[in-house]
């Protein structure tokens, strides 16, 4: 096997990243639908290069932070875009569908050197 000499960059300079921690975390109908909600999201919103939705790994380091039920990963080209996904009807559908399931929300935006 030939060892790797460079990891593939992540596609977009702008990576937008968030944690959304649902009211009723057991609840599987919940569930469903904040992640029916969030998939519609993402696969009809045009400013996204690439995305990534998930849920807590089953990792136990005391570094870890797993509390959150969905996490969803974004990238954009540039903060531009970013700014302009903030107010593309696509997401405030998205935020008004979906906000009674969650009680918290956690957003880290990260830019290329």
């Amino acid at each position: 096997m030939e060892a790797q000499t460079q990891s593939e960059k992540i596609n977009g300079e702008f990576i937008h990243m968030v944690f959304f921690w649902l009211k009723n975390p057991d609840s599987e109908s919940d569930r469903a639908a904040f992640k029916n909600a969030l998939t519609k999201f993402i696969n009809t919103n045009s400013q996204v290069v690439s995305s990534h939705i998930g849920e807590p790994a089953a990792t136990n380091r005391p570094v870890i932070d797993s509390s959150y039920t969905f996490s969803l990963v974004v990238t954009f080209p540039d903060l531009a875009t970013h700014d302009a996904y903030q107010s593309d009807p696509t997401h405030l559908l998205f935020i008004e569908e979906a906000q009674t399931l969650w009680e918290k929300v956690r957003v880290y935006d990260s830019l290329a050197d």
